[in-house]
């Protein structure tokens, strides 16, 4: 085959490739306009949805206010079965958002794969005729083209085709990279999907409490409002029940309501934030999902992030790291939370006193490198209690203050119902997802069980 011949052969072949590639990017980006709609559509539902559980929260706080009797207690219920009901229903649709998200992601991953694979291989038959176009003799070339002026039309065409293949090689490396940093965030939103499945779970069993205890309620006063101004004056605690009544903590039993209550208020002189709230969070994480105390380090527990720590704490504290409970790993991530305020021990070092070698501080460095140590001088946890021990995240004395600490840095002692809900969301889901209307759910179930724990207080307090 002459120059010319394949010169042509090589220019149309590019020019075939230039084509795939331009309808490739086409199809991309109606792919992803497509996507974009279905999302805006769901998100519209999300935001009426979302106004409507507003409306909810507004009527039972107002609810609420009002004079204890059946009739608002009933609509009380009805109120918060709705709102549940519009939880489960906004679950579903952040997880209906996720998934087309995840489908599309992998949808367009599979393209880029393929996109990837094709270019090369055409790109590969274009540096072969390329190398053999560079083979041929600069006589063979002049000889073939006739005359000179061809021949340098030709050069200048040929070195535009090589430019151009160079641009190819770097779009086809930054479409590779792209494709590893969408298959990146499909991994994050696989688990985040997971964790709203989970979550829903949870809503749905509380539907179903909800729904039986209103009807033993109407079953029991069979409408009567006399009937159950009566229950609820033979329900009222005295102070010393109140007090012997005993509070559920995670992986350590329970203890007496007003030992709980001691250390929440000893809590609170030292954080300023608010004994029952503290209470709240407590019980909140103790009857949150299943996940107690049956987990091993070993096995559940981040590999890098935690275990390191965990090793170190179990041995300042003098346990066999074995034969501690700590929370198993849930099907949508990591488990080994510790103790009644179920603090991961990479976030347990921060308000224990144990340091990282390589940064100096409590922070676990890049890539979870460095060795861990237990320093009393940076302990907040004993400057708090006033004790020099090494804390313990099984203790409820340590865990409560640690969980005030935590909650203080959260925000939560500036005592509004705003910043305590925020607090509680924080806690929970970590700041960079507190805002997320999927988990308001955990900071409306605090604050519920906050407003109950204080009312068991004043009732103390006035006794």
């Amino acid at each position: 085959m002459t120059f010319k011949e394949s010169f042509k052969f090589l220019f149309i072949f590019f020019l075939l490739f230039v084509l795939a590639m331009s309808i490739a990017t086409l199809v991309f980006a109606q792919a992803s306009t497509n996507i974009s709609g279905r999302r805006a559509e769901l998100q519209q539902e999300l935001a009426e949805i979302e106004k409507e559980i507003e409306e909810q929260r507004v009527f039972l706080e107002s609810k609420q206010k009002e004079r204890v009797s059946l009739e608002r207690d009933v609509a009380i219920f009805d109120a918060k079965i709705d709102k549940t009901e519009l939880d489960v229903r906004k679950t579903d649709l952040n997880i209906r958002a996720l998934s087309r998200d995840i489908g599309g992601k992998e949808q367009t991953i599979t393209e880029l794969d393929l996109k990837v694979k094709r270019e090369k291989k055409s790109l590969a038959q274009i540096l072969r005729r390329t190398n053999e176009i560079d083979n041929f003799s600069l006589v063979e070339v002049i000889l073939d083209n006739k005359n000179l002026s061809d021949f340098f039309e030709d050069v200048d065409s040929f070195n535009s085709v090589k430019l151009a293949l160079q641009e190819s090689f770097v779009e086809i490396a930054g479409i590779k990279n792209y494709t590893e940093v969408e298959k990146v965030s499909l991994e994050g939103k696989k688990a985040e999907e997971q964790d709203l499945r989970q979550i829903q779970v949870l809503q749905q069993r509380r539907i179903e409490e909800q729904k039986t205890e209103r009807k033993e309620i109407l079953d029991i006063t069979k409408g009567q409002e006399a009937v159950y101004q009566n229950i609820i004056n033979n329900k009222e605690k005295t102070a010393q029940e109140i007090r012997a009544e005993l509070f559920v903590l995670r992986d350590t039993g329970a203890i007496p309501f007003g030992k709980a209550l001691a250390l929440a208020e000893q809590a609170e002189a030292r954080t300023g934030v608010r004994a029952a709230f503290i209470l709240g969070i407590l019980a909140e994480e103790s009857n949150l999902g299943e996940n107690v105390g049956t987990g091993t380090w070993r096995t559940d527990m981040h590999p890098n992030r935690d275990r390191p720590v965990f090793a170190v704490v179990a041995d300042t504290l003098g346990f066999n790291p074995d034969d501690l409970p700590v929370s198993r790993k849930p099907w949508y991530g990591w488990g080994g939370a510790m103790g009644p305020a179920q603090f991961i021990p990479s976030t347990w070092a921060c308000f224990a006193g144990y340091v990282n070698s390589l940064t100096g501080s409590c922070r676990w460095g890049k890539g979870y490198t460095g060795t861990w140590s237990y320093n009393v001088s940076k302990d907040r946890i004993r400057r708090l209690i006033g004790e020099n021990r090494p804390a313990n995240p099984w203790e409820p004395q340590d865990a409560i203050m640690a969980a005030a600490d935590l909650l203080d840095d959260n925000g939560a002692s500036k005592g509004t119902y705003q910043a305590e809900r925020l607090a509680a969301l924080r806690y929970f889901a970590g700041w960079a997802n507190a805002t997320k209307s999927a988990y308001a759910f955990y900071g409306d179930d605090v604050m519920e069980l906050a407003t109950f724990y204080q009312k068991q207080i004043d009732i103390l307090k006035n006794s």
